[in-house]
């Protein structure tokens, strides 16, 4: 095998040393070719496949925007391919997505089963392919119920009958489902839910009718008996049209209460009821209106109406006018029987008469119009009863302070609201609701004043806690200024002593020194020898040092004595 390899590589290197340079690159290009040919073969292979939502296109454009639109409602992902067919992502969101289609009835239509469901047509034998095609139908209905987000598990029995001859021998196909709902889930109470799971079964299973259907839970009980639901659809539609007469009042007042407390604020604004009586009876009203011509319409332009309004318009007209001149008809009786005219009236037979009559037929036409509607739901009645309060205001004395009660509670005066406000107030009101007198709606705004007891106690202990505490911040500024001014004195005081005591120090330490230096001076005139300490030495020094500057710089010295003294 090592000898192969080595022959077979000796070879290669031979022909690839013996082979120009466009042969070497057209190796190369096919080597590159069948590497990037792998590639994608793996990729390709490798990646998702799309499952069909329904095999067939879909070709009305308003059945592929509904079934698109209420995929995208759920958060289904899916595509759709140039010839209008719809694609998802896997087995199970395509059950989901067609359990919601047939909950909601946005299967196309004459859309067959088969195109639904992916089922395929065996055609072993009869037996095998009823058994496969009854097997296939359960498995595709168990998994769409199960898909359903209610449903935990779901066990389906389907009775497809064999064709008879004759129609009345002819067995109906059966569905017998037991649900088992998820922990939570309503589908047991839900109607909606429960006849989507209906249609579920009876779109799949061709033939099969609702009164076939028979649809239980764990416990038995049957769920698709819609005839004894009727009182639960009552109350739910009962609960329903309360909660629309609810939101209803509740925007009213809003929309009141947001108006009113702008004006008066929110304090003085706070009760605020509304009812509203509705009539939620379907009626089909038929109406015809009868409404004149318009000519010519008005022209703006002009300062007077130059229209030209007509009730009617002559359609045709018709006229007959019938003239009559000869003797007067008298009948007589039978032959040889004198006849019966009175004698008054013998006298006038041999008179001649004319008779003329004319009458006109004239044809209106005017304008129609015929208006059905439907009216359900209707307001019938409105009441709203609003109350505002008025407005307390404190008494002060004349000096500008609030005037305390014998309580200690501050005294205040009550200001009604005038007729005048609640009679604008009740017009804004009524102007909100679409207040309508021939409907016998009611608005009510009174005065009522508001019980503030807990309101005005926390005023009145702010009020004197502020009071109290700014007495005491008086009283402690006032003490505290007392002692700044006892200090300030005391300082000068002790200052003044001070300066005072070392003044008289200075005074007697100057004498004693004037008497030193006298009796100095003197004994040295004498000749007599002085014995002085070294501190009287330096000092002595010290002062004719000090003398002798004053003499060679006196602006210096004066400038430090003025230092001294400022300091001082």
């Amino acid at each position: 095998m090592n000898e192969w390899f080595k022959k077979t590589m000796e070879r290669l290197k031979t022909l690839w040393g013996n082979w120009g340079l466009p042969q070497k690159l057209i190796l190369g290009g096919v080597v590159l070719a069948a590497v990037v040919g792998i590639v994608l073969l793996f990729t390709v292979s490798g990646s998702p496949t799309q499952v069909r939502l329904i095999n067939t296109p879909i070709r009305s454009d308003d059945e592929l925007r509904l079934i698109t639109n209420r995929l995208d409602e759920e958060g289904i992902g899916f595509s759709v391919s140039e010839d209008n067919i719809v694609y998802v992502d896997d087995q199970a969101t395509r059950s989901q997505a067609v359990s919601l289609l047939l909950r909601e009835d946005l299967i196309p239509k004459g859309t067959s089963l088969w195109d639904v469901f992916s089922v395929d047509r065996f055609t072993v034998t009869d037996f095998e392919r009823n058994v496969n095609l009854r097997r296939a139908i359960i498995q595709e209905v168990t998994r769409h119920i199960e898909s359903v987000a209610d449903v935990d598990k779901a066990n389906v029995v389907i009775e497809l009958p064999e064709d008879e001859l004759f129609s009345e021998d002819q067995k109906p196909v059966t569905a017998s489902v037991i649900l088992y709902p998820r922990p939570g889930s309503d589908i047991t109470t839900n109607r909606s839910k429960l006849e989507g799971v209906q249609k579920i079964i009876k779109f799949a299973v061709s033939g099969l009718l609702d009164e076939n259907i028979v649809i239980t839970d764990q416990n038995g009980i049957v769920l698709n008996d819609f005839a004894g639901l009727e009182d639960l659809d009552r109350l739910e539609l009962t609960k329903r049209e309360q909660q629309l007469i609810q939101r209803q009042e509740a925007y009213y007042r809003a929309a009141v209460l947001k108006a009113l407390q702008q004006i008066y604020t929110s304090d003085r604004v706070r009760d605020l009821n509304i009812k509203i009586d509705m009539d939620m009876s379907k009626k089909v009203v038929s109406t015809k209106e009868y409404f004149p011509f318009t000519l010519k319409p008005d022209n703006p332009v002009t300062p007077y109406d130059d229209s030209d309004i007509r009730p009617s318009v002559r359609e045709s007209t018709e006229r007959k006018t019938y003239e009559y001149e000869g003797t007067a008809f008298n009948p007589e009786g039978p032959a040889g029987v004198e006849g019966q005219t009175a004698p008054a009236y013998k006298d006038l037979q041999n008179m001649v008469g004319s008779a003329t009559e004319t009458y006109v037929l004239e044809n209106e036409a005017i304008n129609e119009r015929n208006i059905q509607e439907d009216t359900s739901p209707a307001i019938e009645r409105v009441t709203v009863s609003v109350n505002i309060d008025g407005v307390w205001k404190w008494k002060y004395t004349d000096k500008g302070e609030p005037e305390l009660g014998p309580d200690g509670a501050i005294a205040r005066d009550y200001v009604p609201i005038t007729q005048e406000e609640l009679d604008s107030a009740a017009a804004l009101v009524r102007d909100a609701v679409g207040y309508d007198r021939m409907r016998g709606d009611s608005v009510t705004v009174r005065n009522i004043q508001f019980d503030r007891t807990a309101q005005f106690r926390e005023e009145d202990e702010e009020y004197l806690r502020g009071l109290q505490i700014r007495r005491v911040v008086l009283y402690s500024l006032i003490g505290l200024a007392f002692l700044l001014v006892s200090f300030i004195v005391f300082r000068l005081v002790s200052r003044e002593l001070e300066r005072r005591r070392r003044i008289a120090e200075e005074k007697r330490a100057l004498e004693q020194q004037m008497l030193r230096e006298n009796a100095i001076r003197q004994a040295e005139e004498q000749n007599i020898e002085v014995s002085m300490s070294v501190e009287e030495r330096k000092r002595l020094d010290l002062q004719e040092h000090a003398i002798n500057m004053a003499k060679e710089h006196p602006e210096d010295v004066a400038q430090l004595i003025r230092t001294w003294l400022r300091e001082e």
